[in-house]
């Protein structure tokens, strides 16, 4: 996903929470954070340079995981790689088209024998085309569910070394709370859906792997350049329409969403495998017995 010509990092958040964390670095009194038991290890994360996804890509360097990040512009990588870097860890990353499985494959591959091995991968490439017609189901299809499948097939045999040398590697896809609430026949709620099934079989699958497999789906979320961003200034009352419907009365930031998949994906959580972590501010009123 592209990010408009008036971006600044600090509005997705990654760069907050990498400044925020090296002011508790520097100052005991104020360090609340909790370990988890993240650094030095090794993460991938797809769709790294905006959104959710550079905030997860923030976050993880900040707890001292060493990242690898992917999108398709490469200005928007080389920016993300050097404010990553800052926070004293090995960040790479390239631009790839997640479409494209080889070479999606090819740089996984690629950097995890750059970093020396994965423990995380986190799925996060997302169309967010929103048509009934047929190109959008592709193109939702494609980048979504064959990205996690080719991303995931690229890292397994790194991920079962992991498992097997610590005892615990992970996957974590975000899907979206979509996949449960059917308004329209979009093809976006049904490829969410797609990820969420996908994501359970591989955790009972891989279990004895040591690779935990889960999802974060998120509600709406608000990021200077995102989609609802976009809404806000072209469509207002739809806008006003979803800030009203959450009864939080607000939308979420990428830093919630993404504390929500680091947590998933470190030791911490190391019996939690298979699961759908809604987060979106109770807008959904589904009930999961």
């Amino acid at each position: 996903m592209v990010m408009g010509p008036g971006f600044r990092q600090d509005d997705i958040g990654g760069g907050t929470a990498l400044r925020s964390r090296r002011r508790r670095a520097t100052n005991n009194k104020e360090d609340k954070t909790m370990d988890l038991g993240l650094k030095g290890k090794n993460a991938i994360v797809l769709g790294g340079t905006r959104g959710i996804g550079r905030a997860i890509a923030a976050t993880l360097a900040g707890e001292g995981a060493n990242v690898a990040v992917c999108a398709r512009n490469a200005d928007q990588v080389a920016a993300t790689v050097t404010e990553l870097k800052t926070s004293g860890i090995r960040a790479t990353g390239s631009p790839v088209d997640v479409t494209d499985g080889a070479a999606l494959k090819s740089w996984v591959e690629g950097a995890a024998k750059e970093l020396g091995g994965i423990d995380m991968l986190f799925s996060n490439a997302g169309a967010m085309a929103q048509g009934q017609d047929a190109a959008s189901w592709e193109q939702n299809f494609r980048l979504d569910v064959l990205g996690a499948v080719h991303a995931f097939d690229a890292a397994r045999p790194f991920l079962e070394a992991s498992g097997e040398t610590s005892g615990d590697a992970a996957f974590v896809i975000i899907a979206s709370i979509s996949a449960a609430q059917a308004d329209l026949a979009s093809s976006y709620g049904p490829i969410k859906a797609a990820l969420i099934h996908m994501a359970k079989g591989l955790a009972r699958q891989y279990a004895k792997k040591k690779i935990r497999v889960n999802v974060v789906s998120p509600g709406t979320v608000y990021f200077k350049g995102g989609v609802w961003n976009t809404i806000e200034q072209n469509m207002p009352e739809r806008y006003k329409d979803a800030m009203k419907r959450n009864p939080t009365g607000r939308m979420a930031t990428p830093q919630e969403i993404a504390s929500a998949a680091v947590f998933l994906a470190s030791p911490v959580s190391g019996f939690t495998t298979g699961s759908n972590l809604v987060v979106d501010g109770a807008i959904s009123n589904r009930v999961n017995f």
